[in-house]
């Protein structure tokens, strides 16, 4: 009973929490030109999807970034780059305010990260008539790989391939015809792009298993730690709240899941 209790206290203390605004200090460091910048790439729902005929964006970041905005009573400004790669290299001319993608070592030098909010499989995509039939077939002689230059699949594999080469593209579009044109024999990814990208390549297969796991979280570059401290606030609330839950089902990221409360 004063398990329960104790948990049901915990609750309602995040709900609060969550609806708390930040301080002026925080939402300065938030948000210095007065907006929300989210930075975002396409193609991936855990960051930012399209829609071809009504231009409408959804993704988790998406959502996330919107809330965060409402949050801290700043206009949403969404600012999308066509793959993670350019973002990262826009971050350094202050582009953006805050990004979701994933955490690594050489990243946190740049960027501040919350805890992690989605856990990701990183899988393999081959295309139809592919001899390509489990992961133990990719890493051999010839096999080229097509990623996406400085994604986290470019950065796993960059250290643990030791026959198969890999073909970097700076999008997911290139990526696809980097396989389309035969120029690729696979595609490493997060299962969540992989998802995405089959339906543009007919009869393609997702391969079982995984090559390495991600995890996803909310970046802020270094020097603003109120806004980062408030950032962290929200990113566990957020999961307690089962927004994190929800984006993610509404974004239709497959083989994504909520990454566990810190």
């Amino acid at each position: 009973m004063r398990a329960l209790s104790l948990a049901a206290l915990f609750l309602v203390a995040a709900c609060a929490a969550l609806d708390t605004a930040p301080g002026a200090e925080a939402k300065k460091a938030l948000a210095p030109t007065g907006k929300l910048r989210v930075g975002l790439y396409t193609g991936n729902p855990l960051s930012v999807v399209q829609d071809p005929a009504s231009r409408q964006m959804r993704g988790v970041a998406y959502e996330l970034g919107q809330e965060l905005a409402r949050r801290i009573d700043a206009p949403f400004e969404p600012v999308v780059y066509p793959s993670v790669g350019a973002l990262l290299a826009a971050a350094g001319s202050g582009q953006w305010d805050v990004a979701y993608f994933l955490e690594s070592p050489e990243r946190a030098r740049e960027f501040d990260f919350t805890a992690p909010l989605a856990e990701l499989e990183l899988g393999y995509l081959v295309p139809a008539g592919s001899a390509i039939s489990s992961l133990a077939d990719v890493d051999r002689p010839g096999t080229r790989i097509a990623v996406s230059v400085k994604g986290q699949a470019d950065v796993v594999l960059s250290r643990s391939l030791k026959h198969a080469v890999l073909v970097r593209a700076p999008g997911l579009a290139a990526i696809v015809e980097r396989v389309k044109s035969g120029n690729a024999d696979a595609i490493a990814a997060n299962k969540a792009i992989l998802h995405e990208l089959s339906g543009q390549l007919p009869g393609s297969r997702i391969l079982e298993g995984r090559f390495a796991a991600e995890r996803f979280a909310m970046a802020i570059p270094k020097g603003r730690e109120p806004g980062a401290a408030y950032a962290r606030k929200f990113a566990e609330e957020a999961k307690a709240r089962g927004l994190v839950k929800a984006a993610i089902e509404r974004s239709g990221a497959r083989g994504a899941s909520v990454a566990p409360l810190q």
